[in-house]
């Protein structure tokens, strides 16, 4: 089988894992919708993957990477998802929390426009273009990729997987794994990177859950939860409860 043919299936299994991947959260968007309420829950990382998305839709443009088009499809699709989850904060957060939010948006679009700017004034070749914008891509991705770092540090602490999803933690690792492999077909070093360190990190996660699955508390835990489930609908209850974004 031509190369080019096994990079096109491998980049099409990698669309699918990471369409799922962009999905994961809507349990956490039925919960807001439900309480019509931001809770306790942080817009931070949506406004974050809104931005990484951007990127990497642009960095796969023809005029930028040639032959990135299933790079385009599942960032341009994972830009929209994204999208939906920010409107969904937006209509259910106070006027200063949508505030903030406004003001990260105006400064990511901002900060886009500049990039669109520079790249196609300012660098004349797509070889230049290629790496520019595939390192300001890298260094969003690793920032992204960090973020598991705080669950992994609880999950050793506390010595229990119970906040670390198993099955999160597979997609993750599989998801690096198959966007490198991609990036290693016809090597993009600024796909491979990111992806690399991905699945390192996921791989990471699923050794932890390894060791720690035994320790874990589970009933206690699930106690707990019913205890912070109780107390969540007091504060419900309670109209002047002051809930952080």
């Amino acid at each position: 089988m031509h190369t080019e043919t096994i990079r096109t299936i491998v980049g099409i299994i990698g669309n699918v894992i990471s369409f799922f991947l962009f999905l994961s959260p809507v349990p956490t968007f039925f919960k807001i919708c439900k309480a019509k309420s931001v809770q306790s829950f942080k817009p931070d990382p949506y406004v974050a993957t809104i931005l990484n998305c951007a990127m990497w839709v642009w960095y796969g443009m023809p005029f930028i990477h040639p032959d990135s088009t299933l790079v385009v499809t599942i960032n341009g699709i994972g830009f929209f998802i994204e999208l939906s989850y920010i409107s969904i904060f937006l209509i259910f957060s106070d006027w200063p929390k949508r505030r903030r939010i406004l003001i990260a948006l105006l400064v990511e679009t901002v900060f886009m426009a500049v990039v669109v700017i520079i790249s196609l004034l300012c660098l004349p070749t797509i070889k230049l273009r290629t790496v520019v914008v595939g390192a300001l891509c890298v260094i969003f991705n690793v920032m992204m990729y960090t973020s598991p770092l705080t669950i992994m540090k609880r999950v050793i602490k506390t010595r229990s997987v119970k906040f670390m999803p198993f099955y999160l933690s597979v997609a993750n690792f599989s998801n690096g794994v198959i966007w490198a492999v991609y990036a290693l077909l016809k090597f993009d070093p600024w796909v491979f990177v990111p992806n690399f360190l991905g699945s390192l990190s996921g791989l990471v996660q699923l050794i932890l859950y390894a060791t720690y699955y035994r320790s874990t508390q589970w009933d206690e835990d699930e106690a707990t939860d019913k205890t912070s489930n109780n107390n969540k609908q007091l504060e419900l209850q309670n109209p002047t409860a002051d809930n952080q974004v």
